[in-house]
């Protein structure tokens, strides 16, 4: 069976003028493949992996390209155009993903970044974008306190950022935890601080504990060997200062600044600290 929105796996079974048709172990449906997505060696019998998808005329079509998004997943989009039905966006392949008026939380207008779900209308054959996905999410959640994830970040509210994480499941970095500047879109990674109880996911771009501080440690060393073997930053100075110049909250900074004083890899001057030669 073919599954629209996700890669297949399917074999060529004829070559045309315009490029090859493709079909499946148990389907006797075919698919086209372009020939600019036809590898050079691939011949009759030979398997590839496709993404499926419908073209302009809802004809399913293939491609060797990647989507930002596959079926039932979560993406951060940016919408390239915005018509009376609803708007249209990017995600990596040539027909543009369409999201509908009905399916907005709020207006998108073009140039917005939105976090949607992509889905498919099992009706027509049709997928298409929804930014109404939180009844979909975070139903069954497999990643655990401490695990590293790939996180997109969404919108912002008073809390902190909404982010995307490993594409399935939706969380929160808090503000107050946050030591760098963060833009919608931006693609970072991250650990998963809490599960709660209620599928709720509150996530941190630090690590935990005496992990966080020990690769907090390599970064301030690395900083003064950029700078010359000085840093103008005390226990004294201001925490907003310290996590521009170094993403890490004033708390981390001392333990840091302790931990390599102890060492004896630094001098702790009035003004500043000062790399050991």
């Amino acid at each position: 069976m073919l599954c629209l929105g996700k890669v297949n796996s399917l074999y060529l079974f004829k070559k045309t003028v315009f490029g090859v048709f493709l079909k499946g172990d148990d389907s006797d449906q075919e698919v086209l493949l372009p020939n600019k997505y036809v590898p050079t060696d691939l011949d009759i019998g030979d398997k590839i992996e496709v993404f499926l998808y419908t073209d302009s005329e809802d004809r399913i079509v293939a491609t060797t390209l990647t989507p930002k998004i596959s079926l039932h997943k979560l993406a951060v989009l940016t919408v390239k155009d915005v018509t009376k039905f609803g708007s249209f966006l990017d995600w990596g392949l040539e027909k543009d993903l369409f999201l509908p008026f009905s399916e907005q939380d709020g207006r998108a207008e073009k140039g917005d970044k939105v976090t949607v779900r992509l889905c498919l209308d099992e009706r027509t054959d049709r997928l298409f974008a929804s930014a109404k996905f939180k009844k979909f999410t975070n139903q069954e959640i497999t990643v655990k306190e401490g695990d590293q994830v790939d996180l997109v970040v969404g919108g912002k509210s008073d809390l902190g950022y909404q982010v995307v994480i490993n594409n399935t499941y939706i969380g929160l970095a808090f503000s107050n935890k946050i030591f760098q500047p963060l833009s919608k879109g931006d693609q970072i990674k991250g650990f998963i601080e809490k599960v709660r109880d209620d599928g709720k996911i509150d996530v941190s771009l630090q690590k935990k504990g005496y992990v966080q501080v020990v690769d907090s440690q390599e970064l301030l060393i690395r900083k003064l060997q950029e700078n010359s073997g000085v840093l103008y930053l005390t226990d004294k100075s201001d925490p907003k200062l310290i996590s521009q110049e170094l993403m890490m909250s004033k708390a981390v900074f001392k333990k840091c600044v302790g931990a390599l004083y102890k060492k004896r890899k630094i001098k702790i001057e009035q003004d500043r600290i000062v790399l050991c030669s």
